[in-house]
């Protein structure tokens, strides 16, 4: 009975000479030719990887423009401003100088009788009135016109805001009671309270004994500097990055769960946090389909003019994806085409020995100042940038385009200090306390490497964070969305 040879057949020859069958190889294939166990020649080996896709951690943009700070709790509660000035909108007129605001468990009315207010339609036809009688249960007013006899030229439906009183000579401001409707309403501040609970963020890498003391020919290298022949180390460094990611990409993608519905996220006991866009989408400003190419400056106008009835923040960042940003560079570059069809934006003095600069990373319009940068995590493939990859069937609903963030700092009431305090914008709140420092843990389990904590023969690289995102003042961010 033949013997076969471990790696295969082996064929004697008669003479010394190198043939396909007088070799081991590592396959029973004689048809495979790209696993050979010994070659005639040795090949020229590229210890090295190539990076063909650069830096591929994605993290860094919460560092640009927020802060991390500790907290002890299951939840953080915040609560914000409301506007100072008192004004309603969808009033109904019926012309007859009657208007009436739509009282709800939310909506009071608060106008009291010797008010002076401004009515505005949609048309701008505006009247200006004085108010005789407020009946603050029903949110109807009685008012009389200063240039006209009714409100007939009104809309049925108006904005009304308050812009101050009228009363006689020698009059005292009236009480209000429930059988005198011409009284004086005294208007109470509320404020608008909202929370964010953290999520418990985990990740593990295992590499058994065996493998940790087995030596590769392509030599690791990784984003965080580490290096060798020991492939396991490539795999726990790019866990680590990869997880670092994660920290960022989960407060900024974050959803709620809204739903206990039978197959949901909260049937299943989740929780969810609010994210980046889910709170701009919830409370902030929602630009869709916006296109700031060359003539498209009165679309970028509108947004303005959006802000400036929000918290007008005179300093804000733009994170967009390339797309978007080109879209902006167009938009500046059509504001500034140079004479004679040269090109007159970039480096000062432009000619053809020197490098023109196409891009724009700051511009000032109207009051505001914008700084533009590119956030790598909407142009990465693996990521939201697979939505305008080459060859792509069709960007999705409600792709994200880009953010304006509000730079600076914003007051509010925190409830466990009980006292007004000033925090970024956007901020990342992290479990901590005296005994754990839940912001970003990392420990080994197993009998390999640095640990010997139990009797598996394996090193066990564990990753556990505990955050959650605070978006404070929403009404100042704007969302830009493919539609």
């Amino acid at each position: 009975m033949a013997v076969s040879p471990l790696f295969g057949g082996v064929v004697p020859s008669q003479k010394q000479q190198t043939l396909a069958s007088n070799y081991m190889q590592f396959t029973d294939s004689a048809a495979s030719d790209f696993s050979s166990f010994a070659e005639q020649y040795l090949p020229e080996i590229y210890e090295q990887e190539v990076e063909r896709y650069g830096n591929r951690t994605l993290s860094g943009f919460l560092r640009m423009v927020g802060a991390e700070m500790p907290m002890s709790s299951d939840q953080v509660i915040w609560s914000e401003q409301n506007r100072l000035h008192i004004s309603y909108t969808d009033v109904v007129n019926d012309g007859v100088n009657t208007l009436t605001i739509p009282v709800s468990a939310t909506v009071k009315n608060v106008i009291s009788a010797g008010a002076t207010i401004v009515a505005i339609d949609a048309l701008g036809a505006e009247l200006k009135c004085v108010v005789t009688a407020s009946v603050p249960a029903t949110g109807v007013l009685t008012v009389a016109p200063y240039a006209a006899a009714t409100t007939a030229s009104l809309a049925a439906a108006v904005k009304i805001f308050v812009y101050g009183s009228e009363y006689g000579k020698g009059s005292s401001t009236p009480n209000y009671s429930a059988s005198n409707t011409d009284g004086y309403v005294s208007v109470e501040p509320q404020f608008t309270q909202f929370s964010n609970s953290p999520i418990i963020i985990r990740s593990k890498y295992t590499v058994s004994g065996s493998d940790t003391a087995q030596i590769g020919w392509v030599e690791v290298a990784t984003e965080d500097g580490t290096g060798g022949y020991l492939w396991y180390l490539k795999a726990e460094s790019e866990t680590r990055l990869r997880f670092e990611d994660y920290l960022e990409m989960s407060v900024v993608e974050g959803e709620k769960a809204s739903t206990t519905a039978a197959g949901s996220a909260g049937a299943a006991g989740y929780k969810g946090t609010e994210g980046l866009f889910a709170a701009v989408n919830a409370r902030g400003n929602v630009e869709a389909g916006f296109n700031a190419g060359a003539g498209q400056l009165a679309d970028f106008d509108s947004i303005l003019k959006n802000l400036d009835t929000q918290g007008a923040i005179e300093e804000n960042m733009l994170f967009l994806n390339r797309e978007t940003s080109l879209s902006f560079d167009d938009m500046l570059a059509a504001i500034s085409a140079g004479a004679n069809g040269g090109t007159a934006y970039g480096l000062f003095e432009n000619s053809e020995d020197m490098a023109l600069n196409l891009g724009f990373s700051g511009f000032r319009r109207g009051s505001y100042d914008f700084y533009k940068t590119d956030w790598k995590y909407l142009n990465d493939a693996s990521t939201r940038g697979g939505a305008i990859e080459a060859g792509a069937v069709a960007a999705p609903v409600a792709a994200i385009d880009g953010v304006l963030i509000p730079a600076g700092t914003s007051t509010v009431y925190d409830q466990q200090l009980g006292t007004n305090i000033r925090r970024p914008f956007l901020h990342v709140r992290y479990r901590a306390s005296q005994a754990d420092d839940r912001k970003m843990k990392s420990w080994l389990t197993g009998s390999v490497g640095c640990a010997m904590t139990s009797d598996l023969d394996a090193m066990e690289v564990n990753f556990l964070s505990e955050r959650c995102l605070c978006v404070q003042g929403a009404n100042n961010f704007v969302l830009f969305t493919k539609a």
